[in-house]
C-alpha cells in the first residue's frame, strides 16, 4: 500500500479523487439545500392554490357537504384540511390518519394561526405535531391558514396541513439520486485517473529502467518517443543526455587511459597521497620503490614511507607549500618534487615525483674520478718528460750514456702517453657506439693458439708457466672481429702474467657448452679482494702496486675488453680469491 501511495500513479489518483470528492461534497450540500427549499416552496405554493380553490368553493356553496367530494379531489395526497366558518366551530374536517382531534386542537389553538380570522393574509407556519401514521411519534407539519369571507370583520378560514415527511421523502429520493450520480462519477473519475496516470507513468517507468541501465554503464540505452507532448520531449532529452554522457565518459576514459599510460611510461616514480599519508595512485616505478623500501626495512612503523620522505610530506602539509628537494635515503639519492592537490581551496593531498639520481651521482663521481685519474696518469709522464728534457737542455748529464738513457725514458713515457690517449679514445668510441666492429667467420682454435704463443717468451722470462687447454674435437667457427677479440685476450693474458709470481702458472682454457663458447684466463697470482671485484671493469681500476711487477698498465684495458665482448653479444666476468688467483671468463654465443 505504501508503494502505491509513494508512486506517481497513487499520488495523481489520490489528488484527483480528493478533488472530485470535495467538489461532489460541495455540490451535494448545495443541491440538497436547494432541493429542500425548492420542495418546501413547491409545497407552500400547492397549499396556497388548494386553499384558494377551497375558499372559493366554500364561498359559493352554502352547503359545503355537497362539495366534499370536490374538496377531497382538490386536496393532494397526504394533505388534510379544516374548514372553519368562524372562530368558534369547525365546519368541515378532512383528515386521513391518526391523531385527528389532537392535531385539530393544536391547529385551532395556535396563537399565530388564529389571527387568520381577523386578517386578510394567508398564514404559513411549521409545527411539530403527532404523526398521522404512527403512534407516539411527532412529525413536522407545514400548515397554511387562508381566510375566506374576508369582507366580514370576523370570518372563516381554511386550514390545510401536510406532513413534511412528504417533502423529506422527495428530498431523500433526490439525495439518493445525487449520491448514485456521485458514486458513478467517482468510478469514472478513478478509471480516468488510472488511464491518465498510466499514460504518464508508463513512459516514466521506461525512463526509470533506462536510467538504471545508464547507471550500470549501458550507454546505448534509449527510450521510445511515442508522444509529442512534454513527456515525449523529456524522452528526447533523456536520449540526448545518454548520448552526451557516453561521449563524456569515453573522453574521460581516454584521458584516464592516456594518463595511466603516461604514468606507466614515466621513468620517475609518481605517487598521490591524501592528508593521511595513504597512497591513492602510484605508477609501476613507485611500486618498485615501495617493494625495495619494505624489503630493506627503510619504512617507518606509522607509514609505508621512509622517514625522510614522511617528514618532508608532513612539512608540506603543515605549511601548505610546494617543495623541491633532494633526499639521501640509505645511500640512494632522489630528486623529490611535491605539488599540492586542492579541494574547494583546501589541501586534500599531494603528488610526489621521485627521480632516482643515484646513477647520476655515480656518474658524476665517475666523471670526477675519471678526470682525477686522467690527470694523475698524465701528470707522471709529463713530469718525467719535463724533468728529463730540462736536464738535457741544462747539460746536467755529463756522459753520452746518461744522455741516451734520459732520451730513452722520454721516448718510453711519450709512448705511454700515446697508449693512454689511444685507449681513452677507443673506450669512448666503444661506449658511444662509434667504433665499428667488423665481424667475419674466424676459426677459434688456431686464433687462440696464435694469441697464446705470443706470450710464450714473456712467460719464460718471468718464469711463469703458460698453458692452453681445450677439449674441442671439431673445428669451431665464430662470427667476430678477430683484431678486437685479440685485443681482449692480449689484455687478459698480459694482466695474468704481470700479476703472477715466479713459479706460478697462467692457463687459457676453451670450452663449449650448448650454444656458447667459454674462454677462461686463469692465473695463480695475488687475487683481487672481494670488495674490489665490482669495480674491476671500471676505468682506471688498478690493483695495489705492491702486488704488481714492473710497470702497471693504464687501468683502461679491462673496461675496453668488457665493451668489446658486449659488442659481440657476449659477457665478460671475473672470479677471484685473494692469495689463490683470478679467473676471467669470456662467454660468446655460437650462432
Amino acid at each position: 500500500m505504501n508503494r502505491i501511495w509513494n508512486s506517481v500513479v497513487g499520488k495523481l489518483w489520490g489528488t484527483i479523487l480528493l478533488l472530485v470528492l470535495f467538489v461532489l461534497f460541495i455540490v451535494t450540500v448545495l443541491m440538497l439545500e436547494f432541493l429542500e427549499n425548492f420542495h418546501t416552496q413547491q409545497a407552500e405554493e400547492t397549499l396556497r392554490q388548494e386553499a384558494a380553490t377551497i375558499g372559493k368553493i366554500v364561498e359559493q356553496h352554502d352547503k359545503v357537504e355537497d362539495s366534499l367530494q370536490i374538496i377531497q379531489d382538490i386536496l393532494g395526497a397526504e394533505t388534510n384540511a379544516l374548514i372553519v366558518r368562524n372562530s368558534e366551530s369547525v365546519f368541515l374536517s378532512i383528515h386521513d390518519g391518526l391523531n385527528k382531534d389532537v392535531i385539530k386542537d393544536k391547529i385551532l389553538s395556535d396563537s399565530d394561526l388564529v389571527k387568520v380570522y381577523i386578517s386578510n393574509k394567508t398564514i404559513i407556519k411549521k409545527m411539530l405535531m403527532p404523526s398521522m401514521t404512527k403512534e407516539d411519534q411527532m412529525e413536522s407539519y407545514i400548515i397554511l391558514a387562508s381566510p375566506f369571507e374576508s369582507d366580514k370583520e370576523i370570518h372563516g378560514a381554511v386550514f390545510i396541513y401536510q406532513s413534511l415527511e412528504v417533502v423529506n421523502k422527495t428530498s431523500n429520493h433526490t439525495t439518493r439520486i445525487v449520491f448514485l450520480s456521485g458514486f458513478i462519477a467517482l468510478l469514472l473519475t478513478t478509471m480516468f485517473s488510472f488511464f491518465l496516470t498510466s499514460r504518464i507513468t508508463s513512459p516514466l517507468r521506461t525512463m526509470r529502467e533506462a536510467a538504471l541501465e545508464l547507471a550500470k554503464g549501458n550507454f546505448e540505452t534509449k527510450v521510445p518517443q511515442l508522444q509529442r507532448d512534454e513527456i515525449g520531449e523529456l524522452g528526447s532529452a533523456f536520449n540526448r543526455m545518454g548520448k552526451q554522457l557516453k561521449n563524456h565518459v569515453e573522453v574521460i576514459n581516454q584521458e584516464k587511459e592516456q594518463l595511466s599510460n603516461i604514468l606507466t611510461a614515466m621513468t620517475d616514480a609518481v605517487i598521490t597521497f591524501n592528508k593521511d599519508f595513504l597512497v591513492l595512485v602510484s605508477n609501476p616505478q613507485a611500486d618498485i620503490l615501495f617493494q625495495k623500501w619494505n624489503i630493506n626495512n627503510e619504512t617507518t612503523d606509522y607509514s609505508h614511507l621512509p622517514a625522510e620522505l614522511y617528514h618532508l610530506l608532513d612539512h608540506v602539509f603543515n605549511l601548505e607549500e610546494e617543495l623541491e628537494e633532494e633526499l639521501d635515503i640509505k645511500g640512494s639519492y632522489f630528486s623529490v618534487s611535491i605539488s599540492l592537490l586542492y579541494s574547494k581551496e583546501a589541501v586534500r593531498g599531494a603528488v610526489v615525483v621521485l627521480r632516482d639520481m643515484t646513477e647520476q651521482h655515480r656518474l658524476d663521481k665517475m666523471r670526477s674520478d675519471f678526470i682525477a685519474n686522467v690527470s694523475h696518469e698524465l701528470r707522471t709522464p709529463i713530469s718525467m718528460l719535463q724533468g728529463y728534457s730540462e736536464a738535457i737542455i741544462d747539460d746536467v748529464v755529463t756522459t753520452e750514456e746518461d744522455r741516451k738513457e734520459m732520451i730513452r725514458i722520454i721516448y718510453d713515457e711519450s709512448k705511454r702517453m700515446g697508449r693512454l690517449v689511444t685507449e681513452l679514445l677507443d673506450l669512448a668510441r666503444l661506449e658511444s657506439g662509434y667504433l665499428s666492429i667488423f665481424t667475419e667467420e674466424v676459426s677459434i682454435i688456431p686464433t687462440i693458439e696464435r694469441i697464446t704463443q705470443k706470450f710464450d717468451q714473456i712467460a719464460k722470462e718471468n718464469n711463469v708457466r703458460l698453458v692452453l687447454e681445450q677439449n674441442l674435437k671439431d673445428p669451431l667457427f665464430l662470427e667476430l672481429d678477430e683484431d678486437r677479440m685479440e685485443q681482449v685476450l692480449t689484455n687478459l693474458i698480459d694482466n695474468a702474467l704481470r700479476h703472477t709470481e715466479e713459479q706460478g702458472s697462467v692457463t687459457v682454457r676453451l670450452n663449449r657448452l650448448n650454444h656458447q663458447l667459454t674462454i677462461e684466463v686463469e692465473d695463480t697470482g695475488y687475487g683481487i679482494p672481494s670488495e674490489d671485484l665490482p669495480y674491476v671493469f671500471e676505468r682506471f681500476y688498478k690493483a695495489d702496486k705492491a702486488r704488481t711487477r714492473g710497470k702497471s698498465g693504464t687501468g683502461l684495458g679491462l673496461a675496453i675488453a668488457k665493451n668489446i665482448v658486449e659488442r659481440h653479444a657476449g659477457n665478460l666476468s671475473v672470479e677471484s680469491e685473494l692469495g689463490v688467483g683470478t679467473k676471467f671468463i669470456v662467454q660468446l654465443p655460437i650462432l
